[in-house]
């Protein structure tokens, strides 16, 4: 069935050949430990707007069906795979273990999670139920459908401040629990050592080395401005060479890091779904666990406050936001016995600075992405491919004042003393 809406990635439109009635039945039958079901019917469509995500392809099943116990029923499921079209998305992920990482998340490591919350009596969802996966002859996922639940991505509006603590509240509990299992089952989380910029064809994208192209132009264009540009000229023939030696000193670190543990990896808005009722704010869901990645916790800490925040909290709030994540952090290690060095708020802090040259690859390379994907008909995989496109959101105004605030903190903190 094809969707000819422009709201929605091409490769979104129609579905594979091999996702059909026959295998839907096949899952739904696994899953339900029904051997007599039999699908009736199913409709598939896009699973998310453009812009949503890139790394995937995503699609609905609204499948209507019977057994002979429960007789006829609807579902709706979200089925998530690899691109399989020759093209840039394609090439980018390549060789990449984006999928296993997934795979591992919610089969062994997210329910793992909850059963240690679980056993200090705290409730707390950390993720969607998936019903079915396999590796072979497709990478496939397939979760129970969030907008059934009454969840849903907002689209038109900037998130609120009771939505991003809620979303801290939900990393919080993912790094508490994660720690203790890294303190006392560390095997478990041995594998999740791939990033963003372990992904093997990165570092190739011509989008990571024109942001500080572009941003190196605006600061010269701007009288404001103007102050920082020697700075960042004296860094950009090799930013990107700084960038990742300050990422694998990290990753490398042979000591024992109390604030290594289980990240995300990918923490910003188009990554989780929100649930009201009665107009009174209910939960938050995480969603995306491809790049989740033991690294210090504070790195998705750091990419929360440009990938996550809207700029008046960016601006005025970020640390007093940052400071609740700490407080349910703290207080979930104590509540599930965590045994090991439980990390402290001066520490955190301390570290928080320590992310230097990944914070100007967020300002100068993601956070343009960030404004111009507030027009909800901007083509993330456009701006990732066409140099112009990338350049005009380098410069837009909305940008241009968050820079300039930024810069001024960044100023105040001491990072511009020594290159």
């Amino acid at each position: 069935m094809s969707v000819p809406d422009n709201d929605y990635n091409d490769d979104e439109l129609v579905p594979p050949v091999w996702l059909d009635k026959v295998f839907i039945t096949e899952a739904l039958k696994g899953y339900q430990a029904e051997p007599e079901l039999q699908v009736i019917e199913v409709i598939f469509s896009p699973a998310t707007a453009k812009g949503d995500h890139y790394a995937s392809i995503m699609f609905r099943a609204k499948v209507r069906y019977s057994t002979p116990r429960q007789g006829e029923q609807t579902t709706s499921l979200i089925i998530k795979t690899m691109p399989e079209a020759e093209g840039h998305k394609k090439d980018m992920i390549e060789g990449s273990p984006i999928f296993e990482t997934e795979v591992g998340m919610y089969v062994k490591v997210l329910p793992e999670l909850e059963r240690i919350l679980r056993q200090a009596g705290d409730h707390t969802k950390l993720y969607v139920e998936c019903i079915y996966h396999t590796m072979d002859p497709h990478e496939v996922l397939i979760f129970k459908d969030l907008v059934d639940m009454g969840y849903f991505v907002p689209r038109d509006r900037g998130i609120t401040e009771t939505e991003i603590r809620r979303a801290y509240f939900k990393l919080a509990k993912l790094h508490a629990a994660s720690l203790k299992v890294q303190n006392e089952s560390p095997q478990m989380l041995k594998s999740f050592t791939h990033g963003l910029f372990e992904m093997p064809h990165i570092m190739k994208e011509p989008f990571l080395k024109t942001g500080m192209v572009f941003f190196v132009e605006l600061l010269g264009s701007e009288p404001e401005l103007n102050k920082y540009k020697s700075y960042f000229e004296s860094i950009g023939e090799n930013f990107l060479e700084r960038l990742v030696v300050e990422w694998k000193q990290f990753r490398n670190n042979p000591n024992t890091d109390p604030y290594t543990t289980l990240c995300h990896g990918d923490f910003h808005l188009r990554n989780m779904m929100f649930k009201y009722e009665n107009e009174s704010f209910e939960d938050v869901m995480l969603l995306d666990f491809q790049i989740s990645n033991v690294f210090p916790l504070t790195i998705d800490l750091v990419y929360s406050i440009y990938m996550l925040m809207e700029p008046e909290f960016r601006w005025n709030h970020s640390e007093d936001l940052i400071n609740y994540y700490y407080s349910v952090f703290e207080e979930t290690l104590e509540k599930i016995g965590y045994k090991g060095v439980v990390p402290t708020r001066a520490g955190l802090w301390q570290r928080m600075k320590q992310h230097k040259y990944y914070e100007f690859f967020l300002l100068t390379t993601f956070l343009p992405f960030i404004w111009a994907l507030k027009d909800n008909s901007t083509d993330f995989g456009d701006i990732l491919q066409n140099e112009e496109k990338r350049r005009m959101c380098s410069f837009s105004e909305g940008y241009i004042k968050d820079v300039k605030i930024l810069l001024a903190r960044m100023d105040n903190l001491g990072y511009f003393k020594e290159t």
